[in-house]
């Protein structure tokens, strides 16, 4: 097997968290272009290419990993994983409670009821995926992963289906996996975010998810074993179009949906994220165009990082108040709608705080610290 780590991985990484980061911090959420956006229920844009990518990046990345933890006693492979699950795991919790206050009707500052604090997340999504998917890849031979990630999909879609309310089970109100949350978390604590409590990265919907990541195991294992080479190209961009037209096929009897991953979705999102990387790695890796890469190596280097300190910040600036509104709506009028208008300023914010969050990781970078979660 080649050994070599391959640039495409980092500008792949860094790509999805300059993204992340693009569209969850928005000038104002009444002014956003609809590539920028979340499909409502059912479809697929851009944005919800992100998160799946980035669990398709965790993948790719146990690909290198894989070899040092077989090395290791078994007992301190699961401690390891279990350990990094749960920190993981916690920081999202830590996120979703942060900063710690809010503020109330009179504009005071107010303590958060830390027993209404939502349990799911982005960050507990991912430390899930994680260590389920590192459990599965270590213990499973490379058939016997295949056929677990068809039973998790295929079983998905069962439960989804028999579970759910018909006459349609995949609806906001009708689907099993808001049922089951709501058997094991209080409604207290789940996202209310679609005017109902429903969490888009809840329990039932995870487990797909953790196909995501076997797929950029698979795809990291392929190119360390074939090379980054044309044909290795070639061979990614027919398993991608092949997961695309299934996804196409199965989202006739599962629609692609993001709330509650839908186990079509998950094969369009891989689908495309396997032509990404094909068309990095033919850019990168085999004709060596690489003077445009370390812009998104910079936060492919930190990204979880990054990625944590773009919610902390921004939240910060939410609670930070000047001439009665708070930071981030005093910048957006006075930096952005003063001299631009609509979709555009509220562009251009998330795109300058976007920089904003790649001058910290510049700067990590430039003194070569690698801060690993």
């Amino acid at each position: 097997m080649i050994k070599e780590r391959y640039l495409s991985l980092d500008v792949l990484r860094g790509l999805t968290i300059a993204l992340m980061i693009v569209v969850n911090t928005p000038g104002s959420w009444s002014q956003v272009y609809a590539p920028f956006l979340h499909a409502p229920w059912h479809g697929f844009t851009i944005t919800d290419l992100v998160f799946p990518t980035f669990l398709f990046v965790v993948g790719n990345a146990i690909s290198f990993s894989l070899k040092k933890f077989q090395a290791l006693p078994k007992k301190t492979f699961l401690q390891k994983v279990a350990k990094r699950t749960v920190f993981i795991f916690l920081i999202g919790l830590f996120l979703n409670y942060f900063p710690f206050v809010f503020r109330n009707e009179l504009n005071e500052l107010t303590l958060k009821d830390i027993t209404d604090i939502r349990i799911m997340g982005v960050l507990q999504r991912i430390a899930l995926c994680y260590g389920i998917a590192s459990i599965a890849i270590f213990y499973l031979s490379k058939r016997e992963l295949l056929i677990f990630s068809t039973l998790l999909l295929l079983g998905y879609w069962g439960i989804m289906y028999f579970f759910g309310s018909h006459p349609d089970p995949y609806s906001l109100m009708q689907n099993a996996a808001l049922k089951f949350d709501l058997l094991l978390i209080p409604v207290d604590n789940l996202y209310k975010g679609y005017g109902i409590p429903f969490d888009p990265e809840g329990l039932l919907s995870t487990l797909p998810a953790i196909v995501n990541v076997i797929v950029g195991y698979f795809a990291g294992y392929y190119i360390q074993t074939r090379g980054n080479n044309p044909g290795t190209v070639f061979k990614l961009i027919g398993a991608g179009l092949g997961l695309l037209g299934a996804a196409l096929l199965w989202n006739i009897y599962f629609p692609i949906n993001k709330p509650i991953w839908s186990s079509s979705y998950v094969l369009y999102s891989s689908g495309f994220t396997l032509l990404t990387l094909a068309v990095l790695m033919w850019m990168i890796e085999v004709k060596s165009i690489k003077n445009w890469t370390y812009f998104f190596e910079v936060f492919g280097r930190n990204p979880l990082f990054i990625y944590i300190m773009s919610g902390l910040v921004i939240k910060l600036f939410f609670i930070i108040r000047i001439d009665g509104q708070s930071f981030t709506g005093w910048i957006y009028e006075n930096l952005f709608l003063s001299w631009s208008t609509g979709k555009n300023a509220s562009l251009l914010f998330a795109l300058s705080y976007m920089l904003l969050m790649w001058i910290i990781g510049y700067v990590l970078d430039k003194r070569r610290i690698y801060i690993k979660v």
